[in-house]
């Protein structure tokens, strides 16, 4: 079986249980988070070799993190602990629909740390993915450790995805995180953008035009999420819509995104993007997207992933 490799931050989401501003909020649920880790609990919960390459904190909330990634059945041999920093933490507020705010305490966080020395073992194969996300892209060590880690996945004929997931409030201006995010994009094989990032990555305002000028260096597949109107797929010359379940009640939109690359990552480990019908695509997005509906309808991120049989047991 091939394995899923997500690389960068884990943290504890700090949830606040009453909607409005964070400063404002009385209590609030732990819950473990991070793009990374979301995507990889999300492939191992669908039933397929997942690991995540990360550095937690010598510290409970290390702890904590670990035992949930054992728990979800994500590998940890690529999680590492120092005692050089703790575990990064991002208090979390809603609105009345669901979407969120982030406050993050992570100057600098373990994840920070994580080094290229760390990374020289994984064992990357051909059919394996390695997904990574553009918050620990910063100037830190684990920035190199990206580098490293997408140039052995690279000669090892490895796919590699990356999902933007800009996060501003973490950076010093909105152009270094975009100037740093359009350094990567063309590492990938595989982007998966939402439609309100994609004018602030392109610069371009028509979806068709921006997308295309994504397909620069190694990029393969376009993935354009779209919330309640679903999710575009771009390759090569087609682009296929496939809607989404809008029914749903919202109750918090942590993860959504994170369960709908997971789900489309675990439909391509040992597959490969290659030569994929219409029809492959197709039923890949409407997968994705019962993922994301599951995720919405209840708190969290890493406790919200959805059950093999949400996404890919059909309703009789």
């Amino acid at each position: 079986m091939n394995t899923l490799y997500a690389i960068g931050e884990m943290l504890i989401d700090f949830t606040a249980q009453e909607t409005g501003a964070v400063g404002e909020a009385l209590t609030f649920r732990k819950n473990a988070g991070g793009a990374p880790a979301n995507v990889a609990v999300c492939v191992a919960k669908l039933g397929k070799r997942a690991e995540l390459v990360t550095k937690l904190g010598k510290d409970p909330f290390g702890d904590f993190l670990a035992e949930t990634l054992r728990r979800e059945g994500v590998g940890t041999r690529f999680v590492f602990r120092t005692d050089e920093a703790n575990t990064a933490l991002a208090f979390v507020s809603r609105d009345e629909k669901g979407e969120r705010s982030f406050s993050f305490y992570r100057n600098p966080s373990a994840d920070m740390l994580l080094s290229e020395k760390e990374v020289e073992e994984i064992p990357f194969e051909r059919g394996d993915i390695l997904t990574f996300g553009s918050v620990d892209l910063c100037d830190a060590p684990v920035k190199r450790a990206h580098l490293a880690a997408i140039a052995k996945a690279r000669a090892a004929g490895t796919i590699i995805s990356f999902d933007p997931n800009l996060r501003y409030s973490l950076w010093k201006s909105a152009e270094a995180l975009l100037s740093t995010v359009r350094e990567f994009l063309p590492l990938a094989d595989l982007l998966k953008v939402s439609d309100d990032e994609l004018f602030d990555i392109t610069g371009i305002e028509d979806e068709k035009e921006a997308v295309s000028s994504l397909f620069q260096g190694e990029v393969k597949l376009v993935l354009v999420t779209k919330g309640k109107a679903g999710a575009t797929v771009y390759t090569g010359g087609r682009s296929l819509t496939v809607p989404t379940d809008t029914g749903s009640k919202v109750v918090d939109t942590t993860g959504a995104g994170d369960s709908f690359l997971g789900t489309i990552l675990y439909q391509l480990l040992g597959r490969g993007i290659e030569a994929l019908s219409d029809g492959e695509l197709t039923e890949m997005l409407k997968r994705a997207n019962r993922a994301a509906t599951a995720v919405v309808s209840r708190e969290g991120a890493i406790p919200a992933m959805p059950a093999y049989r949400e996404v890919f047991e059909d309703k009789r």
